[in-house]
């Protein structure tokens, strides 16, 4: 006996409307669409129905918007109360799209958990990230399989030689504008001769190095992260596992030595440069001799100053280049993504920069 009768402008529904027979169903309703158009309205008669499951009210719920796009007004009557129980969960007919555009307002302790959870899930993976790096770092330097040929020649032209006019300059003038500042009040105190002491440790230990960090932070921690965006998005990087590539050695490794070769050259490089503005404040505001301000450089500088300086790019590349991965596989959501990325790439690049600084000035001090 057939679940479903039409008789009289009316449906009758008997003992189940279940995913067994909701296609069933929809095919009846089809079948008899033609009769049911002569009339301006159509009743589904539940007397008869024992159960109804989630698809058999959403084959009902299709019934009925499908009739109302004809105009035509349907009623559901004689339900029993495990059939309403069953419309009234899983019915979306009361939902408008305006109901699922509607954000969710969340009250002040859910903000406040799912602002917990997403900073703590953020850290989880930043570890995480940061391991798979230094794990495939190692590893990397003596297997070179899954690695892009060449790509490390690219990466380290693209950070490190095309970084050098603009590190040149900005440590010459931090330099030239640090020694200027200090002049002053050294020669007033006939203290002419100390600006070296000041100059040298000072672009040595923190001016070099930190000047060098914030501007690669700005200039090549954002490409990588916009480069890495913009393949998550346009699932580029699922390409290359489909392809059984790892992406961090694909991608992340060129760009990790490259960073971690060039930084300590280019920080070496500023600290040079930032001396030499120096200089020439020594020798031209302060009356120095050349050879005074050589030789004064060379007894006031030790070793320590050295390390200290190429110990920090060493940590500030790897913080610039976590970062930005980081923030380049976590993009989402299309190119407004890729630049919102780019920006919290690079200011939570100069963030983390700044406070190793602190915490590494610190330990060598």
């Amino acid at each position: 006996m057939s679940s479903f009768e039409y008789k009289d402008n009316t449906i009758v529904l008997q003992n189940e409307l279940t995913i067994e027979n909701a296609e069933a169903f929809l095919k009846f309703v089809s079948t008899n669409l033609s009769s049911i158009r002569q009339n301006a309205s159509l009743t589904i008669d539940a007397h008869n129905l024992e159960s109804i499951d989630s698809a058999g009210v959403a084959a009902i719920d299709q019934v009925i918007d499908n009739l109302k796009k004809l105009s035509i007004k349907t009623d559901i009557v004689n339900t029993s109360d495990k059939v309403q129980k069953s419309l009234t969960a899983f019915s979306s007919l009361d939902l408008t799209q305006k109901d699922f555009n509607k954000p969710k307002k969340l009250g002040y302790l859910e903000n406040l958990g799912d602002k917990g959870y997403t900073l703590f899930d953020n850290i989880k993976y930043f570890i995480y990230l940061a391991a798979d790096m230094f794990y495939w770092g190692l590893a990397g330097i003596f297997s070179k399989k899954g690695q892009r040929k060449g790509e490390f020649v690219v990466q380290g032209n693209l950070i490190g030689v095309n970084a050098l006019p603009i590190v040149g300059l900005i440590s010459f003038l931090v330099g030239f504008i640090l020694s200027l500042q200090s002049a002053q009040q050294l020669r007033s105190f006939g203290a002419n001769i100390f600006i070296v002491d000041l100059i040298a440790i000072s672009m040595t230990r923190e001016m070099g190095p930190l000047m060098t960090a914030i501007i690669l932070a700005g200039r090549s921690g954002s490409a990588i992260a916009s480069e890495i965006a913009t393949m998550k998005i346009s699932e580029e990087l699922d390409a290359l596992k489909t392809m059984a590539l790892n992406p961090i050695k694909y991608v992340v490794l060129p760009k990790l030595y490259a960073m971690t070769i060039s930084t300590p050259l280019l920080t070496i490089f500023a600290d040079i440069i930032g001396i030499a503005g120096g200089f020439l404040i020594g020798i031209t505001y302060l009356k120095l001799s050349p050879t005074a301000f050589v030789d004064r450089m060379a007894n006031v500088m030790v070793l320590k100053d050295i390390i200290t300086s190429v110990v920090k790019s060493f940590v500030f590349a790897w913080l610039i280049t976590i970062v930005g991965v980081f923030f380049g596989l976590r993009a989402k959501g299309g190119a407004g993504g890729v630049g919102r990325s780019t920006t919290a790439s690079v200011v939570t690049a100069i963030f983390m920069v700044i406070v190793a600084d602190s915490v590494l000035g610190l330990l060598f001090y």
